[in-house]
């Protein structure tokens, strides 16, 4: 699966968007993290976008 640097780059970001929304997510969290989870949707969403357009043919 991490064949090309495309595809790693893709999962390493939504591994951090993932790590980054969970304090966002817990109670009692601050408006701080609660701050934290654009950067990590948006590292999140992109991360998906590299590695589901990393093929050859249409995006999946």
């Amino acid at each position: 699966m991490l064949q090309n640097r495309q595809v790693a780059l893709g999962a390493l970001l939504m591994i951090v968007g993932v790590i980054t929304m969970i304090p966002g997510i817990l109670p009692n969290a601050s408006q701080l993290s609660t701050l934290a989870l654009i950067p990590g949707a948006a590292s999140l969403v992109y991360g998906t976008w590299l590695v589901g357009t990393s093929g050859d043919g249409t995006a999946v």
